[in-house]
């Protein structure tokens, strides 16, 4: 590892699980399209086609995994010196926004031709980062429903470095705010069920976010209690059970706190992965380091990847359904992940190389590159 460079082992395997995960779970909600039977994992109550469980959450570990790593940057920016504000958001930007709005004009292009519906009204959010918006009112537009989580994301680093550039405990700060909102969530779901407020919580959520920063503050401080609660083999086994329950279906919580579970369970696998004392699983290996690096366009791509081949594929019909099922998903998954490396190594690196003139703590996502 390059002197200076901060690098936390084992993370872009959970980035790559998360995103895989969720990948399989969307080709499996379009298998109609293809002419197959979208129900193989079963129906929700609604009786809709049910994913895969830990896609659902996949979003939330993402979530985690983000708050974790942008604090910990943020702390060890604050302990040189100040933090500067404009140069983090110019590495957000330079990070998230050219795929986010080259996909995005894409997939509105596309629908435009195709004269699939579009609202005008959600179109704005969507330029705005605020696709979380629509997504809650049911009018996200076409292709382009999963970008509500990028919205959230965004959203919360509209303020985020500013608390951590001015606050001087943390810690309490966090535990306030994550207990006020589960409260509150608590409070909505019980008294006024399936209202717009608890939607809003519920999709919005920053406070699972501030799991993640929870850990980072608790880890960059060395707390011994902290390391002795989440960091130890039985700790460890149940985080991994919970995911591979997630993997199955079997997760078996109420709705109300699962994603706050999610939450805290990624916590505890990050800490599992990046101390390296206790984990169960290892992680840091080169294709889940390679998956992980791209796993921004995997969760980027994928839905037009899906849409393309559904109407490429839809009038193939074999003789033996099974060798369809699992053409589908073999090919999808490695377009998507075709496309999403090309992305990365042909566009957004351009964008990656100019954001390092923004750096103020170097930092890796990739242990190849940590290391060279």
């Amino acid at each position: 590892m390059r002197k200076g460079v901060i690098y936390f082992p084992g993370l872009n395997g959970l980035r790559a699980i998360s995103a895989l995960a969720v990948v399989v779970s969307h080709i499996t909600l379009a298998l109609d399209q293809f002419g197959l039977n979208p129900y193989i994992f079963g129906a929700l109550q609604d009786g809709s086609p049910r994913g895969i469980s830990l896609a659902g959450h996949g979003v939330t570990i993402f979530f985690v995994l983000s708050g974790f790593l942008i604090t910990y940057l943020l702390l060890a920016e604050k302990e040189r010196g100040e933090i500067s504000i404009p140069k983090f958001y110019m590495r957000r930007i330079l990070r998230i926004w050219p795929l986010y709005y080259l996909f995005l004009f894409i997939c509105l292009g596309l629908a435009w031709s195709k004269n699939l519906e579009i609202n005008s009204t959600s179109v704005v959010f969507y330029l705005f980062y605020a696709a979380n918006v629509p997504f809650i009112m049911g009018s996200a537009l076409p292709l382009l429903s999963h970008y509500w989580s990028l919205g959230v994301e965004e959203q919360f680093y509209l303020f985020w470095p500013w608390v951590v550039k001015r606050i001087v405990n943390p810690v309490l700060f966090i535990l306030a705010f994550f207990g006020i909102v589960v409260g509150i969530k608590l409070v909505l779901h019980f008294r006024v069920p399936g209202s717009l407020a608890e939607s809003i919580i519920d999709i919005t959520r920053f406070h699972c976010m501030m799991v993640g920063a929870l850990g980072a503050v608790l880890y960059k401080n060395g707390n011994q209690v902290y390391f002795k609660l989440v960091d130890n083999k039985p700790v460890q086994l149940f985080a991994w059970l919970i995911l591979f329950l997630a993997l199955i279906n079997q997760l078996g919580i109420p709705s109300v706190i699962a994603k706050e579970l999610i939450a805290l369970v990624a916590l505890a696998l990050i800490t599992g992965q990046v101390r390296q004392v206790n984990r169960i699983i290892n992680l840091e290996k080169p294709l889940f380091d390679l998956l992980g690096k791209i796993s921004y366009g995997i969760y980027v791509i994928h839905p037009l990847v899906i849409y393309s081949f559904a109407r490429l594929l839809r009038h193939w019909n074999p003789d033996q359904p099974l060798l369809k099922y699992c053409v589908l998903y073999i090919l999808l998954m490695s377009v998507t992940i075709l496309a999403s490396y090309l992305s990365y190594r042909y566009f957004e690196q351009f964008f990656l190389r100019m954001k390092n003139r923004f750096v103020v703590v170097k930092s890796s996502a990739s242990r190849l590159h940590a290391k060279g």
